[in-house]
């Protein structure tokens, strides 16, 4: 059985956020931006449904799915595209494949402790980030 990551997580670090962006042909306006925001993480994950909330000053962006179930994800905010997104378990990680026009698209979850972690590739680049568990 998997874990319930339901949460509200704290930005705690980030490495390689910029590559990752520009794997992504995103500006280099909106790169830097980006790269100084701490976004927060909120997860309600109640059986196969779960809401994934990025939190930022900028602007929010929210996942809505069923785990298994394959959906169009309108990925306007992040980089003005859209992809067939698949989001499932594997072991104890949440892993999402992100089908469209950019290679080796998608992310994972997994709890360390306390700890959420989130490991983002697009292309051959890799950006990880770490959040605590804060309620």
């Amino acid at each position: 059985m998997p874990p319930n990551l339901t949460g509200y997580y704290r930005f705690v670090s980030q490495e390689n956020m910029d590559n990752y962006l520009r794997a992504l042909d995103i500006n280099v306006v909106l790169r830097k931006l980006v790269c100084l925001l701490k976004p927060d993480k909120e997860i309600i994950h109640t059986g196969d449904h779960m809401i994934i909330r990025t939190i930022t000053s900028l602007r929010d962006y929210v996942m809505d799915f069923d785990v298994g179930v394959p959906f169009e994800e309108d990925l306007g905010p992040v980089d003005g595209r859209k992809c067939q997104t698949t989001v499932s378990w594997e072991g104890d990680e949440l892993v999402c494949e992100q089908l469209g026009e950019k290679r080796n698209r998608g992310w994972r979850h997994w709890l360390e402790g306390d700890q959420l972690h989130l490991r983002m590739t697009a292309e051959d680049e890799v950006c990880v980030q770490v959040f605590q568990k804060v309620k």
